[in-house]
């Protein structure tokens, strides 16, 4: 082997060596700075409690707010869904007649489905609506009184639609074709405005959670942050003559932040956790009550009952330890300057 040979292999050796050594450097670095942010964490053990309670409940809220808004939008979506304009014709009305006139509504761009039934399928329609009954229906078919039910009972026919507030069209087709106006059901309007009021109704709950939600949120991210903030000037303060001594013997920035980093991310992990477990149970707990009050919670439900929980958990924690770090730097960042 030459000299240069032998040399380059020497400067290869060493150069290696010095990777691994800095490899080992860095995790050791990494080690300390984690025992050190842990043992900080239990030393101000009041401190860490507060700031863990003040995310924990900023966490809650919106955690809240989400499931709030989601559960209610997707009530609001669910009586939309539901809701038909119902139009009511002469007892007797023709299925020909019928057929003609859904054939005119089902061209209109807003009409999702039409469904008409004529006399007949209204008065057993009728009688299944009120089979528990038993006395009612037997009186009802008595062929005298089927006979008087028919002759007074109106055809209808209900119309979905793809937007409830654009309806506009329907009414023109309703109230100006002949077919329409000649077998009307003077006695009973259509019913364009049903549930209206409701949907209308829980839809500006929904907003009102969302915002309202998002307002509190913000207040108590805010709290949080100041409290986190504090919490880490204190710890700086208390351990100033320790920070100074560091600084001497030459240890950067990055291993003097550390631990404070590690204290309050420990602060959202931990504040992460309690929050989503708080926010899962009570959901389980009120979702029955929920169900039977008609609010649709299968969006909500599809999510928390399944391994979709894991990456709620994950996104809780990730929040937590996001406002923790960023409340940690500003704390520090004019320390070190």
């Amino acid at each position: 082997m030459t000299a240069a040979n032998h040399k380059s292999t020497n400067v290869k050796k060493h150069l290696n060596a010095m990777s691994k050594n800095s490899k080992l450097h860095r995790l050791r670095t990494t080690r300390r700075i984690i025992k050190y942010g842990t043992i900080s964490f239990t030393r101000n053990v009041w401190l860490s409690i507060a700031a863990t309670l003040v995310m924990t409940i900023t966490l809650i809220i919106l955690f809240a707010t989400a499931i709030t808004s989601v559960i209610l939008s997707s009530t609001a979506d669910d009586m939309r869904e539901k809701i038909d304009i119902t139009i009511f014709f002469k007892p007797n009305t023709p299925d020909h007649r019928l057929k003609s006139m859904r054939d005119l509504i089902k061209r209109d761009q807003n009409v999702k489905e039409v469904e008409i039934a004529n006399s007949r399928t209204e008065y057993e329609r009728f009688l299944g609506e009120n089979n528990k009954d038993t006395n009612l229906v037997n009186t009802l078919k008595d062929a005298e009184m089927e006979e008087i039910m028919l002759n007074s009972m109106q055809a209808t026919m209900r119309i979905k639609v793809h937007d409830i507030n654009n309806i506009d069209s329907i009414k023109n087709i309703v109230n100006s074709n002949q077919q329409f106006i000649d077998n009307l059901d003077s006695k009973k309007p259509p019913t364009y405005d049903i549930n209206r009021a409701e949907i209308e109704t829980v839809t500006s709950w929904a907003n009102m959670a969302k915002n309202g939600g998002l307002v509190l949120g913000i207040i108590f991210l805010v709290i949080s942050v100041l409290v986190i903030f504090n919490t880490i000037r204190m710890a700086i303060f208390s351990r100033r003559e320790e920070i100074y001594m560091m600084k001497l013997v030459g240890a950067d920035h990055g291993f003097i932040r550390g631990p404070f980093l590690i204290e309050a991310q420990l602060c959202g992990l931990i504040s992460g956790i309690i929050a989503t477990t708080i926010g899962f149970f009570g959901f389980k707990f009120f979702a029955p009550n929920l169900e039977n009050y008609g609010i649709n919670i299968e969006k909500i439900s599809s999510i928390l009952f399944s391994q979709w929980l894991v990456v709620v958990y994950l996104v809780a924690i990730f929040i937590g330890i996001l406002i923790g770090t960023v409340s940690a730097r500003l704390a520090i960042h004019k320390h070190l300057r």
